[in-house]
């Protein structure tokens, strides 16, 4: 069972709550990728702040169920399937595949349980309108079936809007609804869609339905079927709080007669170029494929940490330079931490112990107080910092006290999402280390040219590249 006592910003009840799970087990839900083109780095925000939430939780350590959806059926893919002249289901296997290759590369995959695709689910979405329309929630309308907002009460309780507030927002038009903000269960089929058929008992009388799901009864039907009536954490962008998961609530509270739903709503914010979010429609993205043409998953995944989950964040590549140059440095000094002479002496043992215990405190306090990533970056980095001079002024560490504070870092680290790949593993040379050296004397004499041929024998020699960094001379191996 966990000891931590963490908190998150619960959106349900608008305040930091106490995350409470007296069986140690956690289930958890994130609304994931409509596979009709390549995710881009938005996206991939969304998705590394989530990870990071589970990484944490089973650090603390909770069981944890972690399901995400994959949205296969959609307008967004049969648009793009005629446009390109494919099948909706070619189209979105492709782009399901080139996710998931994304994902794996991002460190992401490995911490989901399961990968849920809608059409896998039809049978347990007709249960649900079923039981909706059994309890009078719902209504048949020109085929579609419609969701009736008003018979319930809550509808607002998520979004904390006003129903007149509604109309303003993302609203299905349909020209007969009983209101405007109704929202559709079930689509008649359309000529070129792809189609399922499902039958319905409507006032006694059973009727076929040829058609497809409406978007919010996917992931209530999917999360039922995996979870049952209620579970614990819901995830998504905080965009999506309404109109989609006030639907999912009222959708799940109404059919299966069970509250809450979800017990923490943990919304994320989104990435934005300017005054816009990142999205595809804008055509202002950055797809992780071509951003991890230029920059390594770990420099992506620290620069997402490096701003709260809840918070929106500014892309700008000069925000991935900046990360990578923060990493470089932090994976030097952990080189130079990693490979330093071991001796049993304990003359730095103590200083190394209390930059440790130090640190794992710290962490601990900022990762339990809602997930704040940039306040534990900030204390991972300074404990490093603190390292590297402990490094620096000793020729040699006290073995157990030095493997302790490496086996630490790296703890923490892999929460993050860094030093997973083990780069810092890698001594830097003698040689190189004097060529460094000499460079550092040239520059302070203020003689760039001659250091500039240092700096390109460094890296067509040995494979090292150097960067002049506010952290000061960074170094590290292209190969």
């Amino acid at each position: 069972m966990a000891e931590n006592k963490i908190t998150a910003y619960n959106t349900l009840t608008r305040s930091n709550d106490l995350l409470v799970f007296p069986s140690g087990k956690v289930n958890i839900f994130v609304c994931g990728q409509t596979v009709y083109d390549d995710a881009h780095l938005g996206h991939a925000k969304a998705y590394i702040n989530y990870d990071i939430i589970v990484r944490w939780l089973r650090h603390s350590g909770y069981t944890v169920n972690y399901i995400q959806s994959i949205t296969d059926v959609d307008d967004k893919i049969i648009r793009r399937s005629h446009e390109r002249n494919v099948s909706p289901e070619e189209l979105s296997n492709l782009y399901m595949q080139r996710l998931m290759e994304d994902m794996e590369k991002l460190g992401v995959t490995k911490n989901v349980d399961k990968y849920l695709k809608s059409h896998d689910y039809m049978d347990e979405i007709k249960l649900q309108i079923q039981l909706l329309i059994d309890k009078g929630y719902a209504y048949e309308l020109d085929s579609d079936i419609y969701y009736d907002v008003a018979k319930f009460p809550d509808y607002t309780k998520l979004s904390g809007m006003k129903l007149e507030e509604l109309e303003k927002h993302r609203i299905e038009p349909k020209a007969g609804k009983r209101h405007e903000y109704d929202f559709a269960l079930w689509k008649a089929a359309k000529p070129g869609e792809p189609s399922w058929k499902i039958t319905l008992n409507l006032h006694g009388k059973s009727k076929e339905f040829e058609g497809r799901p409406g978007w919010h009864i996917e992931d209530t039907a999917m999360t039922h079927a995996i979870f049952g009536a209620t579970y614990d954490i819901h995830g998504g962008a905080r965009e999506l709080i309404f109109p989609h998961h006030s639907n999912e609530i009222a959708q799940a509270e109404a059919a299966f007669g069970v509250k809450p739903f979800v017990r923490y709503w943990i919304h994320a914010g989104t990435m934005n170029v300017g005054e816009d979010k990142m999205s595809k429609s804008l055509h202002n993205f950055v797809t992780i494929r071509q951003a991890l043409e230029k920059y390594d998953p770990e420099t992506i995944r620290l620069m997402v940490a490096r701003t709260h989950y809840i918070k929106d964040m500014e892309y700008r590549e000069s925000l991935l330079e900046e990360t990578a140059s923060m990493l470089n440095f932090l994976r030097s000094s952990m080189s130079m931490l990693y490979n330093a002479g071991e001796t049993e002496d304990d003359d730095s043992a103590s200083e190394l112990q209390e930059v440790t215990a130090f640190l794992e405190k710290e962490f601990t306090e900022a990762m339990n107080d809602n997930f704040n990533t940039p306040l534990a970056l900030t204390k991972l980095h300074s404990a490093i910092e603190d390292f590297r001079k402990i490094a620096e002024t000793n020729t040699t560490l006290n073995s157990a006290a030095k493997k302790n504070a490496v086996s630490k870092v790296v703890e923490l680290s892999s929460v993050i999402g860094i030093f997973e790949d083990g780069k810092y593993k890698r001594a830097i040379g003698g040689e190189e280390r004097k060529l460094i050296e000499e460079r550092n004397r040239l520059r302070t004499e203020k003689k760039y040219e001659e250091a500039d041929v240092i700096r390109n024998k460094l890296l067509d020699n040995y494979s090292l590249k150097i960067e002049d960094s506010r952290y000061g001379t960074l170094w590290y191996y292209v190969n």
